[in-house]
This record gives C-alpha cells, structure tokens and sequence, in this order.
C-alpha cells in the first residue's frame, strides 16, 4: 500500500508541474487527432480498398505515391525549423509565419507541374493515372496554410487546430461515404482527396483566428526566407529522400510487376503507416521541450532525449509484437479475403516501423543541435539501399521482396548509419541502449 501511495503523491507532484501538465494536455489532443483519423481512415480506407479491388487500389496508390514524392519537396523541411524559430523568437513570428508560407505556397504550385509531368512520362495514355496525381498533387500548395499548424505546435497547444482539422475530416470522411454508396468511378475518390486538402486549409484558418491570429499581419521578408531555406535545405532533400524510400516501392511494383500487386502491398502499408503515429505525436510535443533544456543544461537536454528514445523503441516493439500475432486476422477482417496474400507483408513492415518511429526520434537532436545535415547523410544511405534491394526483390518476391527491402532500409537510416559517422556514434549508442533496454521511466 505504501508503495501505491508514493507512487500516487509522486504522480500528483509531477502533475504540478504546469509545464508537464501542459506537455501531457498537448499530447492528448494530438493523440485524440490521430487516433480519430486513424480510426475513421482505416475504417473508410478498407471500406475503398474491397470497393475498388486489387487492381484499381492499385491504380489509387500508385497515382497517390507520385504525388507524395514529388510534394515532399514542396514542404521545404520547414516544420522544425520555423517551430524553433517561433520557440526562440516569438516576437518575430509575423516574419517567420509569412516567409515560410510564400516559400510553400511557391514550391507547391511547383510540384504540381512536376508531378503531373512525370506520371505522363511512366503511364503515357493512362489518362487515369495522370488525373489521379493532378487530383492528388492540389495539395501541394495547400501547404503554405500548414505552417499554422507549427504555430500552433510551438505554443504547445493544438485543442483548436485539433478540433478544426477534424470536422475538415468528417466532412471529407462524409462525401467518401456519399460516393461508395453511389457506386461512384475510381476518379471520384480522387475529386474527393481534393476537397479534404482544401477543407482542412480552410480550418487551421478558423482555428488560427480563434486565437487571434490575423493573416493579414504576416510579412514575407527576404531575410527571413533566406535565413529558413539556409537552415532546412538539407531537409528539403533529406525529406524527398524519406519519401522516396517509404514510397519509391509503391512506384516500382506498380510499373514491374503490376497494379494488382500494388494493391495488395498497399494494404499491408497502410495498417504499417498507423502505428508510427503515436510516436510521431510525442516527438512533436517534446521537440520543443527538448529545444528548451539545450538552452538550460546539457545534461538535462541528454536525459529527456533519452527518454524520448526509450519510450518511442517500447512503443514500437509492442506494436511489432501484435501486429505479428494478429496479422492474418487483421487483413481478413479489414480488407477481406482478396488482400490475404498481404499479412505476411505486413508482418516485415511493422517490424521496420520500429525502426522508422527511432530514426523520426533521433531527429529530434539532429535539428536541436543543428546537425540536420546528417540526416540528409543516413537517409541517402537508406534510400539507396532500399532503391537496389526493390530492384533485386520484386521481380523476385513481388510486395515482399519490397518489405524486406524496407526493413533493412528503414533499420540503416534510422539507427546502423550512426555508426559510420562519427558525430553520430555517441547517439548511435544511446539508440542502441533503447532498443536493447526501452526503460523510459
């Protein structure tokens, strides 16, 4: 009994805290916003996958894995970038928040002629394809509205984008609903992807002026870009790197062995995709606390990177571990018994989410000790990797030559590269000791 009162008065100490109550406030609405999009878009998502079948899934997601590796650009590798910034100086966030937009805003605009252009070069006359990524690419743009998702993220504070950005998803969950009960076309869900992007703009606008906020005091200055891009240019291209590697199989099953393969493996993808969110929310949450105890004491600043560490390896390996028991049953019940021949798929991917959810984490010091460039430096390697290893694989093995591929990908960026860069060793160990012994408490 002692020990449960101790443990209780030391809970209610550290909910004194206001800066811990604040974190673990912020954490749970963040949490609520993935867990109800990732709830409503599996449920919604499979509900697509049996409408259409294999080979039109398949046709969805190749479409959708043009536009995301191409848009990846478009974000510029602003997101912890301009939260630092808003963290140091927030006085300047008029600057910061305009800058970043114009820069979004015009790489947008950007992709979408890309993206467009290289789905005509790989599926001349698949008038489908291409319509599919013009649909998908609109969202590119959008992105200069994000950037008051990272205003918010710096204030520690996200109820209202959260609630914002989830009536944009209802709406959007609504209409897919609408067309699968129409017995709608294939390029309907794509209009639809569409009108979700701009919905979801229009709300973090209403989220942004509820808390005062006015688009109108932003100023675009030259300086301020200037100062963005030098920081997160190594971002940029570490970020197409990182999707490249999480989408380039998607591509490569598509044009070697087929759209109906294609779907499949998507299946298997899209379960994997889920279970990095719950680390994805805490890394955001922390990443300013973390910016915050650098300024104050290294060993501080140590400690809770540790722990971030800890916690995100005891995260992953209790998903691996169900998602490997469950898989079969999963894939049944989700998909239904056309995507079978995709829960061992899914087995391999959800072990290498372990090892994407330690690398999102390591990435927290990278950008707090401005090493950014590193990161550029161990995704090129795993992006490489995984880029030979799908060409080899899926001729081969199809979607499971490709969740090898990622495994062993995903495993080099995030954690074996820190150990041939020397800066990165010391953290490399620090990553091993939480993959070996996940104690983040």
């Amino acid at each position: 009994m002692s020990i449960l009162t101790n443990a209780i008065v030391r809970l209610r100490l550290l909910w004194g805290r206001p800066g811990l109550r604040r974190l673990t406030t912020n954490v749970g609405w963040l949490l609520a916003d993935r867990l109800l999009r990732m709830i409503g878009g599996l449920l919604v998502g499979f509900w697509v996958a049996r409408y259409l079948g294999p080979t039109d899934f398949g046709s969805y997601n190749y479409a959708l894995a043009l536009a995301m590796i191409v848009g990846s650009v478009a974000t510029l590798g602003l997101d912890n970038i301009v939260v630092r910034d808003l963290v140091r100086a927030p006085a300047e966030s008029p600057a910061i928040l305009g800058s970043a937009a114009v820069l979004r805003l015009t790489s947008g605009l950007l992709a979408i002629l890309i993206a467009v252009g290289v789905a005509a070069l790989l599926r001349p006359g698949d008038q489908t394809a291409i319509a599919l990524t013009t649909l998908f690419s609109l969202a590119s743009p959008l992105q200069a509205l994000s950037i008051i998702d990272l205003w918010f993220q710096s204030r520690v504070d996200s109820r209202d984008i959260v609630v914002a950005r989830n009536a944009a998803f209802f709406a959007a969950t609504t209409l897919k609903v609408s067309l699968l009960l129409a017995g709608a076309p294939l390029i309907a869900f794509g209009w639809v992807f569409a009108a979700e992007a701009v919905l979801g703009g229009l709300a973090v606008i209403v989220a942004y002026r509820r808390r005062g906020g006015r688009l109108r005091a932003w100023h675009p200055a030259a300086a301020r870009a200037r100062s963005l891009l030098a920081d997160s240019w190594p971002l940029i291209f570490s970020g197409l790197l990182v999707t490249l590697y999480l989408r380039i199989d998607q591509v490569m099953i598509g044009q070697i062995v087929g759209d109906t393969e294609l779907g499949v493996y998507s299946i298997a993808v899209r379960i994997a995709e889920v279970f990095p969110m719950l680390p994805g929310v805490i890394i955001a949450s922390t990443f300013p606390s973390v910016v915050a105890a650098r300024e104050v004491d290294e060993a501080l600043f140590y400690d809770r990177l540790r722990r971030l560490y800890a916690l995100v390896a005891a995260i992953g390996y209790l998903s691996a571990l169900a998602i490997t028991v469950c898989a079969p049953w999963l894939i049944y019940l989700l998909a239904g018994p056309g995507y079978a021949s995709a829960a061992p798929m899914l087995t391999v991917l959800i072990w290498a989410s372990l090892f994407s959810g330690i690398g999102m984490a390591r990435s927290t010091y990278l950008n707090t000790a401005n090493l950014a460039h590193l990161h550029t430096i161990t995704v090129l390697l795993g992006c490489l990797v995984n880029i030979g290893l799908n060409w080899l694989l899926i001729p081969r093995m199809g979607g499971m030559g490709a969740a090898i591929a990622s495994l062993v990908a995903y495993w080099l960026a995030g954690h074996g590269s820190c150990y041939l860069i020397p800066k990165l060793r010391n953290t490399g160990n620090m990553l091993t000791h939480a993959l070996l012994w996940p104690k983040f408490w």
